[in-house]
């Protein structure tokens, strides 16, 4: 081997080392790492590990020497911090929609971002609510998939639910109560319209070569106006609903309605109202009930009495 070749292997080798095998708390003196070299096939002299950590440092590697007894050399300075990491398993865990073995492979990718010792760290337990993780194994490649559409303004085919094929202009890609949404303009049946569709429940996705349609559409679209605007992300007819609210739920109130909703005090001083756009479904009309009370619809009438109908009907199945 080149002398030249040799020694950029050298250092290679030298940095793997200091990546896996050291850190604040485990060091590694010029003894030790010329050994481990040597379990490589790779010999080198003492002195050379000190140019070769000098070539390091000026590369902009952070490798910083503790003196003295115990002493020795750490990789002090990473891409990721082992906090941000943990914050990184977490997400991936508690993910519904990454599968338990794609969940396991990213997890093993970010080990190799810290040493080994910390990375023994890394292996958390975390799950949300107990559901269960999504057993689509294309969902990565679905959604990177999804991604290339979008950029490159192009349609996409896929099937949904394991109904019949869907072909539609993707815009944008929500995240929204744990599931990754489609944001995408369909005409291929009337009306056409801006529809969601949950991307862990597609399968098959396929780029099609034909331009995206619906630009005017989308021109004035406001993405986080449309999550609040939908519960759950189910859709409905939309109305301008004026809601009416014990104080204790203000905070409550802007984290789902965001922070510029004007909440008008009422004379009791107990109670604020305020009005604003939803597509009313189902599912919104639990969310009201889940306050038990302490959210009122006061308007529109039509609104106010779908509810009144579903708690009846409600009310009668559990008597």
């Amino acid at each position: 081997m080149p002398k030249q070749e040799g020694q950029k292997s050298k250092l290679l080798a030298l940095l793997r080392i200091l990546e896996q095998k050291t850190d604040e708390e485990h060091l590694l003196n010029v003894p030790q790492l010329v050994q481990l070299l040597e379990q490589q096939n790779i010999l080198a002299e003492r002195k050379s590990i000190y140019s070769d950590i000098e070539t390091l440092r000026s590369l902009g590697y952070d490798i910083q020497l503790q003196r003295g007894r115990g002493g020795g050399y750490w990789l002090a300075s990473r891409t990721f911090e082992l906090s941000e990491l943990k914050l990184l398993v977490d997400a991936v865990q508690s993910s519904s929609v990454v599968s338990a073995r794609t969940s396991k492979r990213i997890i093993h990718k970010l080990e190799a971002l810290c040493s080994e010792y910390q990375g023994s760290q890394l292996q958390r337990q975390v799950y949300v609510d107990g559901r269960p993780k999504s057993d689509n194994q294309a969902l990565l490649y679905n959604i990177d998939s999804l991604h290339n559409a979008i950029n490159s303004g192009k349609m996409v085919r896929f099937r949904y639910k394991g109904d019949a094929n869907r072909t539609v202009s993707p815009w944008q890609l929500a995240w929204d109560g744990g599931f990754y949404y489609l944001i995408a303009y369909q005409d291929e049946k009337d009306p056409a319209n801006i529809r969601n569709y949950r991307v862990d429940r597609m399968s098959g996705v396929t780029v099609l070569d034909l331009p995206r349609r619906g630009r005017e559409a989308f021109r004035k679209f406001d993405l986080p106006s449309y999550l609040r605007k939908h519960f759950n992300m189910f859709g409905g007819d939309e109305y301008r609903v004026t809601l009416r609210c014990v104080n204790d739920l203000e905070t409550a109130m802007r984290d789902r309605f965001g922070k510029t909703v004007m909440l008008l005090p009422e004379a009791d001083g107990e109670h604020f109202h305020f009005d604003v756009p939803v597509c009313v479904s189902p599912q919104f009309y639990g969310w009201v009930c889940g306050f038990g009370g302490k959210v009122e619809v006061v308007a529109p009438a039509a609104v106010r009495a779908q509810l009144h109908e579903m708690v009846q009907k409600l009310a009668e199945q559990h008597q």
